[in-house]
C-alpha cells in the first residue's frame, strides 16, 4: 500500500475509534446506519440477494416468537426418538402410533422384516417408510413432488392426529429442544400455546348454548349458574391445579440469564359449548394461579363446521370471562381464512367480533382483514389501543394460499397497525424465525428501522410482566448494539473515503 495511504488510513481509523470509545452513543448510531445500507442493498432491485438476507436474519436478533405451538414448533423427527421411550411403534402403513403394549411387543418379537409396526430404530433403517412417515407428519416434500395428496389444510391439520400422543409426553425436554433451538437462532423468548385446559362435559349447558346463542342475556345467565357449580366442583377445582402444576413441573429450568419462555393455555373451537366453555374458565383460572401461564387462546380450524357455527358464541364467552378476570391477557385465532374456505359471509366478522366481544389483546392471523365489512374500524381499533396481529407468512401460504400482496399485512402496514413476526407451527411446516423475516424483507421491502421495530414489537406486545418485558429490552439493545457493530465490519465509509481521498492526491 503507499505510504500516504496507509498513513491516512490509519489515522482515520484511530480517530473513529477514539470517537467511539469517546461518544457510544455516536458509535452505535453509526453503526446502525452502517446496518441499514447493508440491509437496505440486500432487499434492492427486482431480485433481493435471499442467501445474504438468510444470514442476515439468522445472526439478527429477534426478540420474541408470540405465535408459538408447542406441539407444531418440534419436529417429526424429535417425535419418531421417543417413541422406544414410550414403549410404542409406527403402524407401516397408517403411519400412526400404536400405544397398545401388547401389540408393541407382540411385533418386537418379529424379525424386523416381517413386523407391520415400526419401533424408531427400525424406522430410521427403512427409508421409505421413514420418508413417507414425514410426510404425513409434516408438510416435507409437499411442494417437490407429484404423487395424489390431500390439499394443504387438510395436510396441516391432519399431522396433529398422527403424532398427537407422543406430543403429549416428554414435555420438559420438548421445551429444552425448543429453548436451544431458540438461542442458536438468536431468540430470546418464546410464548408458546403449550396444553388444553381442562375441561368436563354437559349436554344440558350445549343444549341450552345454541337455544340462548342470539339471547345475550339468557346466556350469560346460562354461564354465570353452570360457572357457580363447576366452581364447587372438587374434581373440575383439582383438574385445574394438576394442571398447572403439569407446566409448572415442565417448565422448570428452563428460562435463564439467556432465554425466558410462557405459556398461554388454549381451548379447542371444534368442541361442543360445555366443553369449550369449561376448558376457558379452567384456562382463565389456571393463568390467574401461575405467572407461568400468561394468557388464554382458542384454537382449531377457523374454516371447519363446528368453528363456523359456533364462532360468535365462543366470543361472548370469552367477553363473559373477560369481565371477570380484567387482568387475564387474550390472544385470539381469528380470521384465518381465505375466500374460498368459506362462503363469504362467513368472512366478514371474525376478526371484529375477537375484538369487540372476545376482547383480544393480540389478533392471530388476522388473514381475512380486506373482506371484513368492518375493516377500516377494525384496523383504526388496533392501532389506536395498540392491539398487534401476529403474522405467520409461511403458514398463511401454505394453509390458506394467502401471500404476496394478498396478504393483508400490506393493509397493516398501511394503516399503521403494529404488528409481530411469528412461526405458528415451525415444525410442522418445517421453517424458522429467521425464514419469516426472510420472507418479509424480501416481498414487501421494509426498510432496516421497520424490521428493528417489528423485533423489539415482539417484547413490547408479549403477555410478559413489565419488569421482565424491561429486562428483555435492555438485552435486546444490548443484542443490537453487538449485531449492528459487527455489521458495520462490512461497511466501513469513513475508511473507503479515507482511501479514495488519498488515492487522488
Amino acid at each position: 500500500m503507499h505510504t500516504l495511504l496507509r498513513h491516512s488510513l490509519l489515522i482515520a481509523l484511530a480517530l473513529a475509534g477514539s470517537a467511539q470509545a469517546a461518544t457510544p452513543g455516536a458509535a452505535g448510531r453509526a453503526n446502525e446506519a452502517a446496518t441499514a445500507r447493508h440491509y437496505a442493498a440486500l432487499i434492492a432491485g427486482a431480485q433481493p440477494k435471499l442467501a445474504e438476507l438468510t444470514l442476515f436474519f439468522s445472526q439478527m436478533p429477534k426478540g420474541g416468537d408470540l405465535h408459538h405451538h408447542y406441539s407444531g414448533a418440534l419436529y417429526a423427527e424429535q417425535y419418531v426418538d421417543w417413541l422406544d421411550k414410550q414403549g410404542w411403534c409406527v403402524d407401516k402403513q397408517s403411519f400412526r402410533i400404536v400405544t397398545d403394549k401388547a401389540v408393541v411387543e407382540a411385533e418386537s418379537a418379529k424379525p424386523p422384516a416381517q413386523r407391520s409396526c415400526l419401533v424408531s430404530g427400525d424406522v430410521y433403517a427403512d427409508d421409505h417408510t421413514y420418508r413417507e412417515l414425514l410426510k404425513r407428519w409434516s408438510s416435507k416434500d409437499f411442494d417437490n413432488h407429484g404423487t395424489i395428496q390431500p390439499p394443504p389444510d387438510r395436510q396441516f391439520f391432519q399431522t396433529f392426529g398422527y403424532f398427537g400422543a407422543v406430543s403429549n409426553t416428554n414435555f420438559h425436554e420438548g421445551l429444552l429442544t425448543l429453548k436451544e433451538r431458540a438461542i442458536a437462532s438468536n431468540v430470546a423468548y418464546i410464548e408458546t400455546m403449550f396444553k388444553m385446559s381442562p375441561f368436563v362435559t354437559n349436554p344440558d349447558f350445549d343444549k341450552a348454548a345454541w337455544q340462548n346463542a342470539n339471547d345475550d342475556a339468557a346466556f350469560d345467565a346460562q354461564m354465570r349458574s353452570w360457572m357457580a357449580q363447576l366452581e364447587q366442583d372438587p374434581a373440575y377445582l383439582r383438574s385445574i391445579t394438576e394442571f398447572v402444576a403439569k407446566i409448572d413441573d415442565a417448565a422448570k429450568g428452563i428460562d435463564d440469564e439467556r432465554f425466558t419462555m410462557r405459556y398461554q393455555t388454549y381451548v379447542l373451537r371444534l368442541l361442543n359449548p360445555s366443553q369449550v366453555f369449561s376448558s376457558m374458565v379452567a384456562g382463565f383460572k389456571a393463568a390467574q394461579a401461575s405467572d407461568k401461564i400468561v394468557g388464554v387462546n382458542i384454537v382449531g380450524q377457523e374454516s371447519q363446521m363446528v368453528s363456523m357455527r359456533d364462532y360468535t358464541l365462543h366470543m361472548k364467552m370469552f367477553r363473559f370471562l373477560k369481565a371477570r378476570y380484567p387482568n387475564v391477557k387474550v390472544a385470539l385465532h381469528a380470521g384465518e381464512l381465505a375466500l374460498g374456505d368459506v362462503p363469504p359471509e362467513g368472512l366478514q366478522f371474525h376478526i371484529d367480533q375477537a375484538l369487540m366481544l372476545g376482547h383480544a389483546d393480540r389478533i392471530g392471523h388476522g388473514i381475512d382483514l380486506a373482506h371484513e365489512t368492518n375493516a377500516i374500524g377494525i384496523m383504526k381499533t388496533m392501532k389506536e389501543k395498540g392491539i398487534p396481529v401476529e403474522i405467520n407468512l409461511t403458514s398463511n401460504g401454505f394453509i390458506n394460499g394467502v401471500r404476496g400482496e394478498n396478504h393483508p399485512i400490506t393493509l397493516y402496514r398501511r394503516y399503521g397497525v403494529p404488528y409481530v413476526i411469528s412461526t405458528d407451527d415451525a415444525g410442522v411446516t418445517r421453517h424458522t424465525l429467521a425464514n419469516e423475516y426472510v420472507l418479509f424483507a424480501s416481498r414487501y421491502k421494509p426498510d432496516y428501522a421497520e424490521v428493528k421495530k417489528a423485533s423489539y414489537n415482539s417484547i413490547r406486545y408479549s403477555f410478559l410482566a413489565d419488569a421482565d418485558k424491561a429486562r428483555l429490552t435492555r438485552q435486546l439493545d444490548e443484542r443490537f448494539a453487538r449485531f449492528e457493530a459487527e455489521i458495520a465490519t462490512l461497511d466501513k465509509p469513513a475508511a473507503r473515503g479515507v482511501v479514495k481521498k488519498a488515492s487522488s492526491k
